[in-house]
């Protein structure tokens, strides 16, 4: 939230939500078409692969420039792209009987969203989260919060503690994809062949218990590890309510 203020508090600085669109009859292009195309490069090689040449080449026979009219800048786009995600999470009916599996709801569909969007975790800190659907989300969440008893700032604390899990789970799965694609770990079979020279340093280093659980990975994977500490996060911010 401190991001969000020094944003709008600043002169000069431009926020992709005060620009209309183009005129069609000024471009062919539209701005959906464009952050579709950036979406997918972003998709299938990650954040540092979105660049506005390779979004431009995804549409045809555009240069970067041509894009620019639409979207002003690539922070303008991130912007765009980042909004475009977030309105795929679904938020539960306004008739809502139980607020706190409303907020995990939330939580978990956002969680489902980065994973198809890995891109998405490590491009959100880089920007202010102002648009209409990252706002409406956050609304939601602070109205729940509210009638769960929470006063405005400390909801908007707890919301803001609910969506560091979220990116920060999403964004460890996302650096974890770009250091197998660096390292070339992107194979079943490359990926069994490290854990093994890993299970190999774990012996020789005196690491029983580690070398143990490399030979045979058992307990909860990611997606049972993220509902663990969500509940861990969603009782506490309970039990400090009632207290």
């Amino acid at each position: 939230m401190d991001e969000v203020r020094k944003t709008v508090g600043e002169s000069g600085v431009s926020l992709m939500w005060t620009h209309p669109e183009p005129r069609r009859r000024q471009s062919p292009l539209e701005r959906e078409d464009i952050v579709r195309a950036a979406m997918a490069v972003a998709d299938e090689g990650g954040a540092e692969a979105l660049t506005m040449s390779a979004v431009a080449r995804r549409l045809g026979p555009y240069t970067p420039m041509a894009l620019y009219r639409h979207v002003l800048s690539k922070d303008g786009l991130v912007d765009l792209m980042l909004d475009a995600a977030t309105a795929e999470v679904p938020l539960p009916p306004e008739r809502r009987t139980d607020g706190w599996s409303d907020l995990r709801a939330v939580a978990t569909e956002t969680w489902a969203m980065a994973k198809r969007h890995l891109w998405y975790a490590q491009l959100a800190p880089t920007r202010p989260p102002l648009g209409p659907h990252a706002m409406r989300r956050t609304e939601f969440q602070l109205r729940v919060l509210l009638e769960q008893g929470a006063d405005l700032g400390r909801a908007v604390a707890y919301a803001a503690l609910l969506d560091r899990h979220v990116l920060g789970s999403a964004q460890q799965v996302a650096e974890e994809h770009a250091m197998r694609r660096r390292l070339g770990l992107d194979t079943p079979q490359r990926l069994t062949e490290a854990v093994a020279a890993a299970q190999g340093l774990a012996e020789q280093g005196g690491h029983e218990l580690l070398a143990r659980w490399m030979k045979a990975p058992t307990g909860p994977d990611m997606d049972e590890q993220f509902e663990i500490s969500l509940t861990f996060l969603l009782d506490g911010i309970e039990s400090e309510l009632n207290r």
